[in-house]
């Protein structure tokens, strides 16, 4: 079983153009005095300079670095198309091309090594370390043998029962005038003989003008 090849028109388009790209980088180094094998290694270190700085665009993104060396690649590639389409007298090449031709290799070779050992990713910011985090202690429940025995308990003291307050003894009755008395047997007489009833303490106190034990001593002595 056969299989069919397919042709690709983007692949072909690419082989054609690097092939006459190829071809104008290799007349201009031999218009500018480079013979031989040195001729045919100018447009492969162009060539190898442009592809180098786009692999380094596709994998590690966009940089400063591959942007510069690609567009320097790709004018020196599009200025020798243009340099052999007849704008330059190729038979008697100016000086100033003559010393681009001449520097390429050395500015070939510090792009080709910048690009190959240039770090691409910056390393990581220096920052506080971390504090270690707690190790986890294992709990280990006491087995019931290596449990110490309860001892004793012993009971607490009785508290001993604080004396009892004595009791206050009554304050004596204050000395009461004897003219006091009488006046006081006549305000109760008048209260019974109006009321028929008893005089009562606070209303004895109350008609003498005395103070509550005074009335209370006075009431003892009319009873």
């Amino acid at each position: 079983m056969t299989r069919s090849l397919r042709v690709d028109a983007v692949l072909v388009q690419a082989v054609i153009a690097g092939a006459l790209s190829f071809a104008h980088l290799h007349d201009l180094a031999a218009a500018a005095g480079q013979t031989g094998w040195k001729a045919w290694a100018y447009p492969v270190s162009v060539d190898l300079l442009l592809v180098a700085a786009w692999r380094r665009l596709r994998n590690d993104g966009p940089s400063r670095l591959a942007w510069c060396w690609f567009l320097i690649a790709l004018v020196a590639s599009l200025g020798a198309n243009v340099a052999t389409a007849g704008f330059l007298d190729l038979a008697h090449p100016p000086a100033w091309l003559r010393f681009g031709i001449a520097g390429w290799p050395a500015l070939a070779f510090l792009g080709g090594t910048l690009l190959a050992h240039s770090p691409t990713t910056a390393g990581p910011a220096l920052g506080p370390e971390p504090e270690p985090e707690p190790e986890a202690v294992e709990v280990v429940p006491a087995e019931p043998d290596s449990a110490p025995e309860p001892g004793p308990v012993t009971e607490p003291e009785p508290t001993p029962a604080l004396p009892a307050a004595p009791e206050p003894e009554p304050a004596p009755a204050p000395p009461v005038p004897a003219a006091l008395v009488d006046h006081a047997r006549k305000v109760a007489d008048a209260h019974r003989a109006a009321t028929g009833t008893r005089i009562d303490t606070d209303t004895l106190r109350a008609r003498l003008g005395v103070p509550a034990p005074m009335a209370d001593a006075i009431a003892a002595q009319l009873a």
